[in-house]
């Protein structure tokens, strides 16, 4: 019992280290502006244009039901979320809370699950993004994409900008930016939600202008999207739930920036709070209009595209393709913060030593360059490596 006992009071300073003036900290300079802007960002408030017509065809008609359904659930898990963030305002996220509250063992393989989750986030981010700016631009302005395949060495058989190319491009931005410390990627996360938001008014102000254009008040106001009696099920609309509630995917991220933040106790529940209900009034609000504008579900081309076809049909080509650019700053939001979370909770690990130290190490501007850089090269890796 001697050893016991000898050994639980390591394992409990090592999990209290983290507010130890010993141990390295990041410094606390974000407000809960910033926090706000990241959560957004990250989760994107365009998230419902990917399982908008998969979730209207199961719910049968009933998608905006399921997002407000999801934005319930959601908001449990969120306060849940803001109490432990509250409790332990330190880098990690779920890491810490499971590593504190149950036991450092189940921390560890908490910490390893959300590292692949954040990893995963900005590998399949930079793929959309690539392959879309490689469409777009090559569509668009292929004189343009010629003149920088040339400047980055292409090959005289391939004058275009290639994928891979674009890859390397948005990759090492990304981590360029990160590397600039908290405060850029506070700052682009500004500039990216407002190219987002611009989307969303646009795409708001065109769909109330061809509703009423069509039908006034009757193609504006519906219960429909909420319930229609013809095709209510109610075992359809919880399934479609499970997939509407991808929207909200993410928004646990705001928590692996505790230890950047002022106030940790007030601002950290408030912003995951906050990001989660903006999100789900964003994708609501969207999904309503999108079903107005296309309410018989049954006709869509592609269920996986049907919101680019429902703004192709009120915006015509230049709504389809702004919604096409918007996704890829959209996805490159998503990999810049992303990437920030998994730096975090790799800091986290490193400097309670469930990680080698060197994960933990800061450099001048407090940021953790070798984690970034690491999860750089394997974004990187992992992009170029799936097919």
């Amino acid at each position: 019992m001697s050893c016991d006992k000898s050994a639980q009071p390591v394992s409990a300073a090592g999990a209290a280290t983290t507010e130890n003036q010993s141990q390295p900290h990041l410094r606390r300079v974000l407000g809960l502006r910033d926090l706000v802007f990241y959560g957004i960002v990250l989760v994107q408030p365009v998230g419902v244009i990917g399982p908008f017509g998969l979730a209207d065809r199961m719910s049968r008609g009933h998608v905006t039901l399921t997002i407000i359904l999801g934005l319930v659930a959601m908001m449990f898990t969120a306060a849940s979320y803001g109490r432990m963030g509250a409790l332990y305002p330190t880098a990690g996220s779920a890491y810490t809370y499971v590593g504190r509250g149950l036991n450092p063992h189940l921390g560890f393989l908490a910490g390893w699950v959300m590292i692949l989750d954040y990893l995963i986030i900005p590998i399949m981010s930079v793929v959309y993004a690539a392959l879309s700016l490689q469409r777009l631009v090559d569509d668009f302005a292929p004189g343009f994409s010629h003149q920088l395949a040339a400047a980055l060495g292409a090959q005289a058989n391939e004058p275009r900008v290639s994928f891979v190319l674009w890859v390397v491009l948005l990759t090492v931005a990304m981590t360029l930016l990160n590397l600039r410390g908290i405060k850029w990627t506070a700052r682009t996360n500004q500039i990216l939600l407002a190219a987002m938001c611009l989307m969303i008014t646009a795409f708001v102000v065109q769909a109330i202008r061809y509703l009423w254009a069509r039908q006034g008040w009757a193609g504006l106001l519906s219960t429909q999207p909420l319930y229609n009696p013809r095709t209510f099920n109610v075992q359809a609309v919880c399934t479609a739930t499970s997939l509407a509630v991808l929207t909200y995917i993410g928004f646990d991220g705001v928590t692996t920036l505790a230890e950047d933040v002022r106030n940790p106790k007030r601002t950290v529940p408030l912003a995951i709070m906050l990001t989660c209900l903006f999100i789900g009034l964003c994708a609501a609000l969207q999904a309503y209009l999108g079903q107005r504008v296309w309410p018989d579900y049954t006709t869509f081309k592609n269920e996986e595209t049907a919101f680019f076809d429902v703004c192709a049909l009120m915006g015509g080509k230049f709504l389809f393709n702004a919604v096409s650019v918007i996704m890829a700053v959209a996805c490159l939001g998503s990999a810049l913060t992303g990437q920030v979370g998994a730096a975090r909770i790799l800091f986290a690990m490193g400097r309670d030593g469930a990680l080698p130290k060197f994960f933990a190490r800061l450099d001048k501007r407090n940021t953790p360059v070798l984690s970034i850089w690491l999860l750089g090269g394997l974004t990187l890796a992992g992009t170029l490596w799936l097919d």
